[in-house]
């Protein structure tokens, strides 16, 4: 009788133990989710200058050397746990390249293993690209303008909220831990941001969106 599939947790046992096959699989599965959120974190500013894939090899190798560690945290999702190091990465590349020029992080939420980067910053960048029409720099600018004082006004949890769900696709339950919130209260919370979004695209000119 052949064995069945293992679970997470034995995976992770066997990788910590120094089984590459089981480390491979680890990070294969974990990379597409982990590539998005890094893509969407990551500073506009600094595309061409840092590479996601250098920022996901520096990840994993961190991972990769505190798995031991890993495994007495308590309750902490594998993908979550990685997140949080991707984060805490790019907070390092954000101080490093832009400095003063950050945003201010006052006006973010300030989650634990996550970049406090400016959330509203790297929507703003997400939701240019659908707007395939602004091509023109000057026209650019003003929409992003736009967006920015848009969302600027939204309420910081609702606008992470948005960022996690929408933009990372993480699940109702991993959004309500990374924010440290019951989950439901994530739910209501994402239906009114998402609803607030529409509200701010259709706003900023339906000539400009894409047919």
């Amino acid at each position: 009788m052949s064995e069945g599939p293992l679970s997470n947790d034995q995976t992770i046992r066997l990788a910590a133990e120094g089984d590459v096959d089981s480390w491979e699989s680890l990070v294969e599965e974990s990379r597409p989710r982990l590539r998005r959120m890094v893509s969407f974190r990551l500073d506009p500013r600094l595309q061409g200058r840092v590479d996601p894939s250098d920022v996901l090899q520096d990840v994993y190798l961190e991972a990769w050397k505190g798995l031991d560690s890993f495994q007495r945290a308590p309750d902490v999702p594998f993908y979550l746990w990685l997140r949080g190091i991707a984060g805490n990465r790019l907070l390092e590349i954000h101080r490093h390249h832009l400095g003063t020029q950050m945003r201010d992080a006052r006006r973010e939420v300030p989650i634990h293993g996550a970049a406090p980067e400016s959330t509203t910053s790297a929507m703003v960048a997400g939701l240019l690209d659908d707007l395939t029409r602004a091509s023109e720099a000057a026209i650019r600018r003003e929409l992003e303008a736009r967006l920015l004082e848009a969302l600027d006004a939204m309420g910081s949890l609702d606008r992470e909220v948005l960022a996690l769900r929408h933009f990372e696709q993480l699940s109702p339950s991993e959004t309500a831990q990374v924010l440290g919130i019951q989950e439901k209260a994530a739910a209501m919370r994402y239906i009114r941001a998402l609803r607030r979004l529409k509200e701010i695209m259709a706003s900023v000119g339906p000539e400009w969106l894409e047919e």
